[in-house]
């Protein structure tokens, strides 16, 4: 199959806090530099994309030298954490931000969902906005007509196609956005996790479409999803970015695996005072911690599993429960436990949660954390710490992994012989 996008060690780089270095002396240096077609000495300096180190440098790699090919007709997931890269990408891919430095090749014409309401005029109907979509992407007048119908079906719309799209929901300005960039002939869709806004019932038909998009007419779809269900079922390659790096291309079960694992096994996890992502100003996540006896950063699956859960009390002075969510990589919740709400001062707390032995199988578990206060979450941290359970080895016919998320040892008894 001939490449839909060759990208040659393409990189984005991005100055924090004000424009310009601050003299007009640099500044001046940076555009001769450019002039003489020599890097901006100032790049030099740049350091990777870590959102949670602080770091010397106020220029940071969004992304640094990427190389990559996708296929025509590939359905590719985009995966990574918060701040890895991905938006970044899709937005250089579509033309929306220009690389710092390599190249992009792109055999076709790109249809972009990145944001509510990407492409949009405000102050244009519904209608007004199906047309104006389609000739930006070439197309003629009398192809837009013909697939009209099928567009206002599909999004659900049908009152609203004259009302100006200001007025819609963010579920509506969704539905119709997918609706106009997944029906108008483009070569390329891309779609980032914009989905997410729509309603259960439209994300399952939204999957269905780009299915049919890339296995029924051969187009190409980029993915981007923190749903690893959605993306493993939608897709049959993927792309991992940390940190702005291109850590895989292969498989999408590869891919997702090595996702998983790139943030695991490991005992604890500190999260930076003031994340705006771990605290509020009514609590802060301090750290979560497995207390375990084995070296390797898994635990036993035989042994009681430990949990320490350090957090600070703000301003809450109702009863506070800490809810920790044990899922599959996939994002299937296993099961959730809760500790027993109580009144905390103001100040730091520790709470402790001890899981028996074989209860959790040898399998890689995701663990999601809600903090909550008369029945309303006030703080809620997904992928927490990701934990790996092992079974030690045993003796018997069976040496196989045994089938299940979880594991629980059971008594039998003989009733009768």
């Amino acid at each position: 199959m001939p490449a839909a996008i060759k990208v040659e060690n393409l990189s984005k780089a991005y100055q924090l806090g004000e424009i310009g270095t601050g003299t007009i002396s640099r500044d001046l240096e940076r555009f001769w530099a450019k002039m003489r077609g020599k890097e901006d000495p100032f790049l030099k300096i740049g350091e990777v994309n870590d959102r949670t180190t602080k770091g010397d440098s106020n220029i940071v790699w969004g992304l640094k030298d990427l190389d990559f090919e996708i296929e025509q007709g590939a359905a590719v997931g985009i995966i990574g954490r918060n701040g890895a890269g991905k938006s970044t990408l899709l937005k250089i891919l579509s033309r929306i931000t220009s690389p710092t430095a390599g190249s992009i090749k792109i055999k076709g014409r790109v249809a972009s969902l990145l944001e509510v309401g990407t492409g949009f005029h405000p102050e244009l109907s519904g209608r007004e906005n199906i047309f104006l979509n389609g000739a930006i992407l070439g197309m003629r007048k009398a192809e837009i007509k013909r697939k009209f119908d099928e567009i206002v079906n599909f999004s659900g719309v049908e009152r609203y196609i004259d009302t100006p799209v200001k007025r819609y929901s963010s579920g509506m300005y969704v539905r119709l956005a997918f609706a106009v960039a997944a029906h108008l002939e483009s070569e390329i869709l891309v779609v980032d996790e914009v989905l997410a806004v729509g309603d259960a019932e439209f994300q399952k038909k939204c999957l269905g479409k780009m299915g049919d998009i890339s296995k029924g007419e051969g187009r190409t779809v980029l993915f981007v999803s923190h749903n690893m269900t959605a993306v493993k079922a939608l897709c049959n390659s993927g792309i991992l970015l940390i940190n702005g790096t291109l850590a895989q291309h292969d498989e999408i079960q590869n891919v997702v695996n090595k996702y998983l694992m790139a943030f695991s096994p490991v005992s604890k996890i500190s999260f930076v005072s003031g994340n705006l992502m771990t605290s509020n100003n009514l609590v802060e996540l301090n750290s979560i911690e497995v207390i375990t006896e084995n070296a390797a950063g898994g635990f036993f699956i035989n042994e009681e599993l430990s949990i320490k859960v350090s957090f600070t009390n703000k301003a809450v002075t109702s009863p506070i429960n800490i809810n920790l969510f044990f899922n599959t990589p996939d994002g299937t919740n296993i099961f959730v436990t809760c500790s027993m709400g109580r009144e905390f001062s103001k100040g730091q707390v520790t709470l402790k949660c001890s899981i028996p032995a074989n209860v959790l199988n040898d399998n890689i578990y995701s663990i999601d954390t809600m903090i909550v206060t008369n029945s309303t979450p006030i703080l809620f941290v997904k992928e927490t710490l990701i934990i790996e359970g092992i079974e030690p080895h045993r003796q018997g016919s069976w040496l196989e992994k045994f089938p299940g998320l979880i594991k629980p040892l059971f008594e039998w008894t003989v009733e009768g012989i």
